[in-house]
């Protein structure tokens, strides 16, 4: 019997679509634009203090670094993976909104967008109010 060449395609792995030579820089984060938000990681507290003085007429003290939520990291590839186990409802609950945003304010956004925009939000919640924050609410409601 004569030997046959094999009809399968031969593609490659995650590890050559995903190479980079040593040495090679990443990419830069494209540009923001009008519908993200850029917030510094890290703030002086000077700063923070000024803006709550401004709504509250007090006054600003020390020139600590404040630890200021990361902010959402968009679209892009991710290095770090968590598995999250939601219900049937949320998970319905979660793509109705995805598809809300597309068809009234012509956003587009995969679901992992949605629950990374979601953790910035409550995080940076949890870090402005703190025990009053909506998290610590939530989670002493069960």
């Amino acid at each position: 019997m004569a030997s046959q060449r094999s009809r399968r395609v031969t593609l490659p792995g995650a590890d050559e679509l995903f190479f980079r030579p040593s040495g090679a820089e990443p990419e830069p984060d494209p540009p923001p634009t009008g519908r993200q938000r850029t917030a510094p990681e890290y703030e002086d507290r000077d700063e923070a203090a000024e803006r709550g003085a401004a709504r509250q007429g007090g006054g600003s003290r020390g020139t600590a670094k404040v630890r200021r939520a990361p902010k959402p990291s968009g679209r892009q590839r991710h290095d770090e993976k968590i598995t999250v186990y939601v219900s049937g409802a949320e998970l319905l609950a979660l793509e109705q909104t995805r598809l809300s945003l597309r068809a009234e304010h012509g956003l587009s956004a995969d679901r992992g967008r949605l629950v990374r925009e979601a953790v910035a939000v409550l995080l940076a919640d949890f870090e402005e109010h703190g025990a009053s924050s909506m998290l610590v609410r939530r989670l002493t409601e069960d």
